[in-house]
């Protein structure tokens, strides 16, 4: 993890491999931001006429290096694009200096320390600087280059910003310069930024990782030590257990794999707190389709499917660290979706954990199968509000986009909050309605629904499906992140290409928010 430091040190000074500073664009060319004042002394205050020579308009996510003058003890300037210079009136906004800050330290992989010196004015400027540098600066190492170390994953660090035999490190340390160190909310501010975007990291590490290594058993491995780190309790149900409770759902997506299901339960409390939030997470480890096998070119990608569990997994773990005062319950529902002789087949009856019966039509709508299940446990504990995450539809996908998640809920005003925190938090999202007439098309004449019903609108008609699994009189979200949840182009801001972390920031901020 790239470390961060606070300094209230001019960037001029500073020993270090690049200086990073701002740009923005304004009506004449590029002009150059709060924070990067020396560094524009340095250059005779005309750093403004050298980026616009060399083709710098100060757009967003732009990055143009240029080497030092003297009076700079760094040998580089990056200078990153901020976008439209803002009124008279106003600063930057946390969403550009955030993005910023990820495609400057994306610039910088291989170096060992960079002094950031963008606008940060306040605690908020801080936080959005040091979370984009840090989200920026990550990078999925664990299968490439070094030595074999007895599983395959990387061995010593060459010394040389590389892994041995391997691609770049990332950056390895982020300075904040102009900083204020000893004030209470700018502390706050990087503490936080910290322990969020290790978790996103983390949760990232675990979309990426591969199914043959990420199996149920593997994930609940995973959430149980991260419990014990943090002061999480951690309640796994096997498949036995599984079987004992009545969990038909989550059995019945994972009895064609030879790795079998689990159930993981994280429960943080503190003594304070005087309400719950539920989460709820869709993990499929690696869905085939199973006997509705997905054709090829819809496949290759499956590992990223268990990015909800990932997602609560990252939430609660960050709501321990940062010692919110609420209660937070994640559910991880893991199986791996297979196709075997011993797999559900279209037209079996699978009977849930609510007692409900569904005829499974199309075996590859599993996702909703297992939340099912996750979402019925959860509200017997009667929480305050339960959010389900998951990449639950293509159909999602064809409506947002790649990089936007949908928010269905029983509640309008529930909806508009998260709508409003995801905004903050810098994730894209937008509400979608449960129109009631959808449901008709799930009627089955064999069981009480099936897991499937009209293709149009298909990601509205998974949400109704959930929403057949909540309890009366209980708040509840349904977000659809198929679209963020994976990134398989070129990377930008501070998305890199694979698993993104999408919806952890939006959790997290809810969380804070009960």
């Amino acid at each position: 993890m790239t470390a961060l430091t606070l300094s209230t040190a001019g960037a001029a000074s500073l020993r270090a491999d690049a200086i990073v500073v701002g740009v923005a664009k304004g009506a004449k060319g590029p002009v150059v931001a709060p924070g990067a004042e020396a560094v524009d002394k340095a250059f005779d205050g005309k750093l403004g006429s050298v980026l616009e020579t060399l083709g710098a308009s100060g757009a967003e996510g732009e990055v143009t290096k240029v080497p030092s003058p003297s009076g700079l003890k760094a040998p580089v300037v990056l200078a990153v694009g901020l976008g439209p210079v803002p009124g008279k009136d106003d600063s930057y906004g946390t969403e550009p200096l955030r993005r910023a800050a990820g495609s400057a330290a994306r610039a910088l992989s291989g170096r060992k320390k960079a002094a950031f010196a963008l606008p940060v004015e306040s605690a908020e400027a801080v936080e959005a600087v040091a979370e984009g540098a840090l989200l920026g600066a990550y990078a999925f190492l664990a299968y490439q280059g070094g030595e074999k170390n007895g599983n395959g994953k990387n061995g010593k660090n060459g010394g040389n910003g590389k892994a041995e035999n391997g691609p770049k490190l990332p950056l390895g340390e982020v300075l904040l310069v102009g900083t204020k160190p000893r004030d209470k909310a700018v502390k706050a501010a990087a503490d936080r930024a910290i322990a969020l975007t290790e978790e996103v990291n983390r949760a990232r590490d675990l979309v990426n990782t591969p199914p043959n290594d990420l199996t149920p058993e593997a994930f609940a491995a995973v959430a149980t030590a991260a419990g014990k780190e943090n002061g999480i309790k951690v309640q796994v149900l096997d498949e036995k257990a599984l079987a004992k409770g009545g969990y038909g759902g989550i059995l019945g997506v994972g009895q064609g794999s030879a790795n079998p299901p689990r159930l993981v339960r994280l429960s943080y409390t503190h003594p304070d707190a005087v309400k719950t939030l539920a989460l709820v997470g869709k993990g499929i480890t690696y869905d085939s389709g199973g006997i509705s096998l997905k054709p090829a070119g819809h496949n290759e990608t499956m590992k990223c499917d268990m990015s909800g569990a990932a997602a609560v997994f990252a939430a609660v773990v960050t709501a321990a660290r940062l010692g919110l005062t609420v209660n937070v319950t994640g559910w991880l529902a893991l199986a791996e979706n297979m196709p075997s002789g011993s797999a559900v087949r279209p037209g079996d009856v699978l009977r849930m954990y609510s007692g409900k019966t569904v005829e499974v039509l199309n075996t590859d709508a599993e996702g909703r199968l297992v939340l099912a299940d996750a979402l019925t446990r959860a509200c017997e504990e009667k929480p305050d509000a339960i959010v389900d995450v998951a990449t639950l539809t293509g159909a999602m996908v064809l409506a947002l986009g790649h990089r936007t998640f949908g928010i269905m809920a029983n509640d309008d005003a529930f909806r508009t909050t998260i709508h409003e925190l995801a905004e903050e938090a810098g994730e894209a999202s937008w509400p979608m309605p449960l129109p009631a007439d959808l449901l008709k098309g799930m009627d089955s004449p064999t069981a009480d629904i099936a897991n499937i019903g009209e293709r149009m609108g298909g990601g509205l008609v998974a949400g109704l499906f959930l929403k057949e699994f909540v309890a009366e009189g209980i708040t509840w979200a349904h977000l659809d992140i198929a679209g963020p949840a994976f990134h398989e182009g070129a990377p930008y801001g501070y998305t890199p290409k694979g698993g993104t972390g999408s919806a952890i920031r939006t959790l997290v901020k809810l969380a804070e928010s009960f």
